[in-house]
Parts: structure tokens; C-alpha cells; sequence
């Protein structure tokens, strides 16, 4: 299963980091014009500060969602979670992050859906334990 270990950032802090726009996968032109502007993680990335966390992934059932082990998600409490967004759920004392899936509601249960076929669904019933913590908006993967 793939846990998450969440983090408080300090979103009043500014971080300001230089990016070039529109950064080709294809062959670059010469000509190109590449215009900097600063990226702003709090401002880009975050709509509600006050809402928002950070969580460390740890595990490999989302990893056919390109969220990987060590990854950073990025948490909105105050987004309502829909029918195949990828939360962040609270369930039985763990918190872990998967697929919500809403389609079984009128059977009396809901699953969280691993992106990876290694794993199976965690089906939640009535009974238990069950709180959607939050939705992830963004993710953060370090590549070395």
C-alpha cells in the first residue's frame, strides 16, 4: 500500500525560483525566444494556503500514475473530492493515497483503486474508520 506521510509546509514563505516558458519536447528553435519569469510555489501552485499540505509518499500502489515512492504530493482539504481523483484518505489510524472510486455507492460501499494491478482495492463500508482527507493537486518527483 502506498502510505503518506504529511507534512505542514510554510506557505507564507515566498519561493521564488527562475523557469523558462514553454519548454519544447521536440526539436528547439534557434530563433526561440526564451522569455524567464519566476515560479512562485505558493502562488502557482496553491490556491488555499490555509487548506493546503504537503505529503511524502512511501510505497509503490500508485506507481502506474507516475506517483512514485518519495514523491511529494501536494493536499487541498478544501477541494471536494470527486468520483476518480486521486485522494488522500484516512482510514482505520493510516493515512494513504489512491484512486477514490464512487461508483459502488449505491451498494453501500466505496473503494480506494491503487494505480498499480500489484495491489487490490480497499473496499470502505459504513462501518468504518473512513475520512477523505484531502485531494491531491499537484505532485513534486525528483528525478535524481
Amino acid at each position: 500500500m502506498s502510505d503518506i506521510q504529511i507534512i505542514k509546509g510554510d506557505i507564507e514563505k515566498k519561493l521564488e525560483l527562475q523557469y523558462a516558458e514553454a519548454i519544447k519536447a521536440g526539436f528547439p528553435s534557434p530563433a526561440q525566444d526564451y522569455r524567464h519569469d519566476s515560479l512562485d510555489f505558493n502562488r502557482d501552485l496553491i490556491s488555499h494556503p490555509e487548506a493546503t499540505f504537503y505529503g511524502r509518499v512511501e510505497g509503490d500502489s500508485m506507481i502506474d500514475a507516475g506517483i512514485s515512492d518519495g514523491d511529494i504530493a501536494v493536499i487541498d482539504r478544501s477541494v471536494q473530492a470527486r468520483d476518480g481523483d486521486v485522494i488522500v484518505a484516512f482510514i482505520n489510524e493510516e493515512f494513504t493515497i489512491k484512486y477514490l472510486d464512487l461508483t459502488h455507492r449505491q451498494e453501500g460501499y466505496i473503494e480506494l483503486r491503487p494505480a498499480n494491478r500489484n495491489f487490490k482495492p480497499i473496499r470502505i463500508d459504513a462501518d468504518d474508520n473512513f475520512e477523505v482527507w484531502g485531494v491531491v493537486v499537484w505532485t513534486i518527483k525528483k528525478w535524481k
